[in-house]
């Protein structure tokens, strides 16, 4: 039997590297009394972060629309690294979150400012090999969450919700419907093919800008496939060719069913395989 004690993961939290068990969250910060902060995934290839300087910059816009005062962030790169490093990972999901901080409850800001509360963890990122090779399951429903889905806010509860009746459906995706529109998933952009074109719900207040989002636009642009941003339709889905959800843990993954109907013939479709070898190609250059 072997008795050797699990190492602690390391973790990063207000300046200090320490162990996971050792961090302690005041019961007064407000972003575990309101959900008043923002965070940010960014996957590590082989020990390289993968567009952080574009996650980096998603975080702060995030910050101004809440009116968290931060110091630059530059520094979290190097938090990034060392924490990949001092957990002997590879190919690694880095989880930054920055909340206003604590202070006594009140629903105002706190006045004056009070530090903000940073914290940072590194945990092994195995791809689902087989949704990405063979198609995923999504579950459409409702989109009741707030009018602010472009800051991407830790107040996440629509999602959780949503994404566990997709589990519970068997389904691999949420994907949201508002007024009869597709907006994203439940932590990814949706996207469907018409006629060889990519199309996606247009940059608004109801969608993330995903960064995956921008790296496929990047990667159409490369092998010559047309993109439109426009509603995409509940009622014309059975029409598209293909579909696929695109987004930091999940890359680019084709959607072979929908509720309960198959989308075409059931199977990934040429475009998204295109666009899958391209980005394991990015991927396999940058790192």
């Amino acid at each position: 039997m072997n008795n050797v004690p699990k190492k602690s993961r390391m973790v990063y939290f207000d300046g200090q590297y320490l162990p996971e068990q050792d961090v302690r969250i005041s019961p007064d910060d407000r972003g575990f009394l309101f959900a008043d902060g923002v965070y940010e995934v960014v996957l590590s290839y082989e020990g390289k972060l993968f567009k952080f300087e574009e996650h980096l910059q998603r975080m702060r816009r995030g910050l101004k629309e809440l009116r968290i005062n931060a110091a630059d962030l530059d520094y979290l790169k190097d938090v990034a690294e060392t924490l990949i490093r001092e957990n002997d990972l590879q190919n690694a999901k880095v989880y930054m979150q920055m909340t206003r901080g604590a202070a006594p409850r009140s629903h105002a800001f706190p006045s004056p400012d009070v530090a903000p509360t940073i914290y940072a963890t590194a945990s092994p990122f195995h791809l689902h090999q087989a949704a990405w090779e063979h198609g995923a399951k999504v579950l459409l429903v409702p989109d009741n969450r707030w009018a602010r889905c472009d800051i991407k806010s830790i107040a996440l509860l629509p999602n959780t919700l949503a994404f566990q009746q997709a589990k519970e459906f068997g389904a691999h995706e949420a994907v949201f419907v508002r007024d009869g529109a597709i907006t994203e998933g439940a932590h990814t952009n949706f996207c469907a093919v018409y006629d060889g074109t990519l199309v996606t719900a247009p940059t608004s207040n109801y969608i993330l800008s995903g960064i995956t989002r921008n790296v496929v636009f990047e990667l159409c642009d490369n092998v010559g496939i047309p993109v439109r941003e426009f509603p995409i339709f509940e009622r014309d889905l059975s029409q598209a060719d293909e579909c696929l959800i695109v987004g930091t843990t999940t890359e680019i993954t084709p959607v072979i069913w929908i509720d309960d109907w198959n989308v075409r013939d059931g199977k990934p479709g040429s475009i998204t395989k295109t666009l899958q070898q391209a980005f394991r190609e990015l991927i396999h250059e940058f790192s």
